[in-house]
């Protein structure tokens, strides 16, 4: 059974859970004899009448208690109260190798620290006679003090005389689940050596294949030994071998691959026989011993690279710096392909389409907050520079794209489209970009060389054209619903400047994908079956997102075909299935910029009234729309898969940390809400989208435990207008929900007696919660030119009382209802203290605290029914998202796949 905070163990008091495995739940806890914070391991009550469970227990006490070194977390107390035994560590602050690597690779210069380091620790176990036996970047934490080993509860003492593992060995679960329960074998199998998935007996040889993996890992950004299956891993790791480093990454050192093949090597005697060996090897390579087989070029460049700040110029090389210094000097540079990347100042509260580099690759303008007030600008950054500018006047800036010489930059802010000049100045409004007060949302622009600008306002205003002095815009495309056309998204100009390319959204597969359009004609062709938006890059290719990769495809700008077949440019490029659109860019003289694909995972972590951490709940993923059960014991989610970037409904048990999949369809399931009796959850769907072009959103209702078949609750009657669900009534009787039409937004109702009748409530407002009596009603407008929450009276009569001041959405009511909780635009989370009886007050509202990386539509939080704790979600890695750059990346094509 889970603790709950305030629960003690002897001294320690539990605080939070932290995560949980197969052998021990871990909490954080405090020790009321030192006043110091501990991390308490307990043994399941489910397995404590277990003999092996709790032999198993008991050996990892014996292992950790043996072993004291500045690289292995420490062990502090073991005990036992009412049957629960339980292991008192050193508590860790940092994260796990596992989640800096969702970033990609480390730094060569990291990857040899930390590799010392985790050496150092294997090489004290090994002496004490203790094997780690689940070596892997989850039991590896990264802290201030360098890396620390965590977990032996596989640990074997090589003088206990264990039996072979092969007693042990009768099924694999799941690629990402640890192998640590009674009956299966003993690790975790991506990073498990031949003999060990083979049942044989492991020894200290068995962690340097481990370990061997682990750091390919931490220099590539990839695992050693992959497959589509649990038995293709299991193949790979018997009978293949992983890329070479040098591969995957280029300027990493050749004694690196020698290395780390070594430890690889498929029979324990071709391996590097002891940690002390390997940790001996890692530190020849940096300090300099790798030179061996390197260019002399390239060790000059490793050692100017050293003294470079990494911080203000991310982990830029001397390759990059040269060869960026020969693109803005107009030199013709060498034939090599150069990384590097970029830390924005921090994440943007708000916008999509963060980045742009400039045409001729000299510059990149990206969105992130002001150090002050948080707000989000554009910075500029030439690309040979440390330091980005401000560009003031730019404040709420969403989408961004370039003029094409590079000397302006048009963007979205406030409801307006506007134009500045890329080296500061004032802004300059072109026209507007939400009519009839609507919600405007970005979807792409594009600037020609004639002056014309073509954008998208809305989902399905379609594309819309505009001079870049500005004036009335006037529509070039508008999606056809007689070709299964539902809208039409990031317009990009060809060099010809009268065709563009723009992405179409159908519910057709072989309707969907990218097309060209033309200023002077009606006629437009799909060129490009793509799952997002395509650029055009000199000398002649699109560049595109398919299957979560980075494409490059052979096209023929005048002619407007393609020719050939398409071919990798990067993996796990970070791309939004919802809006299609990939988070990519770049320049017409060879230099690519990208997100990668997990940096947008998230934690959920529940904070206090101050924003104070008090534990985390679950795995990490990409989570939208929070939402706490009426029991306050489960949280519904909308999780977006990284495979095929769609949306689903999941449940997260909020003490155990174990989710359920409730929705299983291929379409996009987003918006959950909570049935009064917790039994079922109401939420949005693209499924009429999909199926017959209705809509973007319809509402179903499915049982929050997943099982039996979703009820189509309520459907739009206009085909041009979607839905999403706001808030079920305590009762049960009522369903608030938007009804989003091209150019605003209405608030309706849905009467559950009877024969389900709708309802206007109101015009112009949307993200509307009932008071808990279903009195009153909290919503979201624009009616005052900023978005700002108010709240009536329900059923609808006189009165209105408006709340935030400065804007605000994300519009919750604590459970008592003596509190409205919203997000100003700056992300700050407020309260203000109402009185929502037979009268309505207000008081003023106060902040309580700063939600990182709060979004302005999507529910980024969700509150206790006390008030007193938040979930939110929180980055894994704290800070700006990296923005990874890639100088003439056509360097590395083949001769058949370069272009003149």
């Amino acid at each position: 059974m889970a603790l709950t905070s305030g629960t003690k163990l002897g001294p320690y008091e539990i605080v939070a859970p932290l995560g949980a495995g197969g052998m021990g739940e871990v909490y954080r806890a405090r020790d009321t004899r030192l006043d110091r914070t501990v991390a308490v391991k307990i043994l399941p009550a489910h397995l404590s009448s277990n003999p092996e469970a709790r032999h198993r227990f008991e050996r990892e006490a014996r292992a950790i208690s043996s072993l004291n070194h500045p690289n292995i977390c420490t062990l502090h107390d073991i005990g036992r109260q009412d049957g629960t035994d339980f292991l008192v560590m050193e508590y860790l602050e940092g994260e796990t190798l596992a989640d800096r690597l969702i970033h990609g690779p480390l730094p060569t210069e990291q990857v040899l620290k930390y590799g010392v380091e985790i050496c150092e620790g294997l090489e004290k176990a090994h002496k004490n006679g203790v094997i780690h036996r689940d070596l892997k970047p989850g039991n590896i934490m990264l802290t201030k003090s360098g890396a620390k080993l965590m977990d032996f509860g596989l640990a074997k003492a090589t003088s206990a005389g264990a039996p072979p593992s092969s007693s042990l060995t009768m099924t694999l679960p799941s690629a990402d689940q640890p192998l640590t329960a009674q009956g299966m074998m003993l690790g975790t199998f991506q990073y498990m050596s031949p003999e060990q998935v083979e049942g044989k007996e492991a020894d200290a040889r068995s962690d340097i294949f481990a370990l061997g993996a682990v750091l390919y890992e931490m220099a590539s950004g990839r695992c050693a030994f992959t497959g589509k299956s649990q038995a293709s891993i299991v193949a790979a790791i018997l009978a293949s071998e992983p890329q070479p480093i040098s591969a995957v990454q280029p300027i990493s050192p050749p004694a690196l691959d020698r290395v780390v093949r070594t430890c690889l090597a498929k029979d324990p005697d071709d391996r590097w026989q002891t940690a002390h060996d390997v940790k001996l090897q890692l530190r020849w390579i940096a300090e300099g011993g790798s030179q061996a087989g390197v260019a002399v070029p390239a060790i000059a460049r490793r050692k100017i690279r050293e003294r470079l700040s990494w911080v203000l110029a991310a982990v830029t090389t001397f390759v990059a710096m040269a060869a960026l210094v020969a693109y803005v000097r107009h030199i013709q540079p060498a034939a090599i392909t150069a990384r590097f990347v970029i830390l924005p100042r921090d994440r943007p509260t708000v916008g999509y389409n963060s980045f742009a580099v400039s045409p001729d690759g000299r510059s990149i303008v990206f969105i992130a907050p002001t150090p002050d007030t948080k707000d989000s600008i554009l910075w500029s950054r030439p690309l040979n520079s440390s330091e980005a500018q401000p560009l003031p006047g730019t404040e709420g800036a969403m989408d961004l794209f370039w003029s094409p010489e590079g000397q302006n930059i048009a963007f979205l802010a406030a409801g307006k489209l506007k134009r500045v000049a890329s080296a500061g100045g004032t802004p300059q409004v072109l026209c507007d970009a939400a009519p009839n007060g609507g919600v405007s949302l970005d979807l792409g622009g594009t600037w020609s060389r004639d002056g014309e600008i073509l954008f998208v306002p809305s989902l399905y205003s379609g594309i819309l054209r505009v001079s870049s002095e500005g004036g009335l815009p006037t529509a070039v495309t508008v999606p056809d619903r007689s070709r299964h056309e539902l809208m039409h998204a990031w317009p990009y100009f060809l060099p010809d400047g009268d065709h563009f390319l723009y992405f179409v959204v159908s519910n057709r597969k072989e309707q969907q994908g990218v097309y060209v359009g033309s200023l002077g004609s009606k006629n437009t062709s799909r060129v490009l079956d793509a799952d997002s938006n395509a650029i055009y890059v000199s000398p002649g290719y699109l560049l595109f997102i398919r299957e979560g990769r980075l494409l490059a495809q052979p096209f023929d700008a005048k002619r407007l075909r393609s020719s050939g077949e398409p071919f990798p440019v990067a993996d796990q490029v970070h791309f939004f299935g919802a809006i299609h659109q990939g988070y990519f860019s770049a320049s017409q003289n060879g230099v690519l910029a990208y997100v990668n694909a997990q940096s947008m995972f998230s934690h959920l972590v529940w904070v206090d009234r101050t924003g104070r951490e008090v534990g985390t709940v679950g795995p990490p993923g990409d989570y939208f729309d929070l939402e706490v059960s009426p029991d306050e014991r489960r949280v519904a989610i909308e999780r977006v898969d990284p495979q095929n970037q769609q949306g689903d409904i999941l449940v997260l048990e909020l003490v155990r940390g174990i989710l359920s999949q409730v929705t299983f369809t291929p379409w996009w399931e987003y918006c959950p809400r909570w049935s009064p009796d917790g039994t079922r959850i109401l939420y949005d769907s693209n499924r009429a989208e999909q199926e017959q072009g209705l809509s973007s959103g319809t509402l179903y209702v499915k049982s929050a435990d997943g099982a039996g078949s979703e009820e189509l609750m309520l459907e739009p009657k206009d085909p041009r207008d979607w839905i999403w669900p706001d808030d079920w009534s305590r009762d049960g009787q009522l369903i608030l929900y938007d009804l989003n039409k091209p150019s605003w937004s209405e608030l309706w109702y849905l009467q559950l007696e009877g024969n389900r009748t709708t309802n206007l409530y109101l015009q112009r407002a949307f993200a509307g919660r009932f008071s808990p009596d279903a009195r009153w009603v909290a919503y979201g407008s624009s009616e005052s030119g900023v978005a700002e929450v108010y709240v009536r009276p329900f059923p609808p009569s006189e009165g209105k009382w408006q709340i935030s001041t400065g804007g605000g959405g994300q519009i919750l009511w604590r459970r008592d209802g003596k509190e409205i909780f919203y997000v100003a635009p700056d992300g700050k989370l407020m309260a203000a203290t109402v009185k929502a009886g037979l009268r309505f007050e207000a008081s003023s509202p106060t902040v309580l605290f700063t939600i990182p990386n709060a979004w302005s539509t999507r529910q980024c939080y969700a509150a206790s029914h006390d008030g007193q704790r938040f979930l939110i979600r929180k980055f894994l890695s704290e800070g700006p998202v990296p923005i990874n750059v890639v100088l003439n990346w056509t360097a590395e094509l083949t001769p058949a796949l370069k272009l003149r």
